[in-house]
């Protein structure tokens, strides 16, 4: 029987690398023992089959952002016995459709940053994201930031309430920088809205006689929710920018 070693170890000897590589490797996914994907580099292996995938690149490591779609009634926080949005992110819920070709790996789970959060009743796009670029990027540009959002009303318009929608209602002491607010349909508006925080939408329609019914965010800045489905994700493409 072969002595047990590290995995980090035996991917070393394999592929002839340095260590360093073949822990990327590992954390990568890129290792199979035994025909099962292992993660963890201090994996301990004797006489097992440890397999590299040929296609195997050490750079497909790096940090990741994904695009939950939030149902309504998810916080946005992970308090104990809540409903968090976080807890829909898994392997399982990963949207069929997703572009990224990033395979799903338990890392990507771990240290998430959700930024631009959504009221708990609202739903759409909401982002997570471990990679530090995206979440400054989304934090230090908030106030330009436009947030397209479809808002379900009741109530009667006031007759100059779409002027005074557009022109900006203050919320918090600051009105905002810019916005276009017009009917989709006959009880939804369409508000694109730089700068959204929780509350404002709903601020915004009971200063002119509307109440919301419900909220959904479909696009923050260049990125749309599009056809991905309630209480799915995907990955962030490497081509796209917020």
């Amino acid at each position: 029987m072969t002595e047990a070693v590290r995995l980090a170890k035996r991917v070393a000897e394999l592929r002839a690398c340095s260590r360093r590589e073949a822990e990327q490797l590992i954390a990568g996914g890129w290792v199979r023992v035994d025909g099962v994907i292992v993660e963890a580099p201090q994996f301990r292996v004797g006489d097992q089959r440890v397999e590299i995938d040929p296609q195997a690149d050490p750079g497909q490591a790096e940090p990741v952002t994904l695009l939950l779609h939030k149902p309504p009634g998810y916080h946005t926080d992970d308090a104990p016995g809540d409903k968090a949005a976080s807890r829909l992110l898994g392997a399982a819920s990963l949207w069929g459709e997703d572009a990224s070709g990033i395979r799903p790996l338990k890392k990507h789970f771990a240290q998430l940053s959700l930024c631009v959060p959504l009221e708990t009743e609202a739903s759409g796009l909401v982002v997570f994201t471990q990679d530090w670029r995206v979440a400054r990027k989304l934090t230090e540009d908030a106030a330009t930031l436009e947030h397209e959002i479809i808002v379900e009303v009741a109530g009667e318009l006031a007759a100059d309430g779409l002027r005074r929608l557009n022109r900006g209602i203050p919320y918090q002491g600051r009105t905002p920088p810019a916005i276009k607010v017009s009917w989709q349909s006959e009880n939804r508006l369409r508000v694109a809205l730089k700068g959204a925080r929780p509350g404002q939408v709903a601020h915004l329609c009971e200063a002119v006689g509307l109440r919301v019914l419900s909220l959904k965010r479909i696009r923050l800045g260049r990125i749309p929710l599009g056809k991905l489905p309630p209480g799915q994700w995907r990955y962030l493409c490497a081509d796209e920018r917020f």
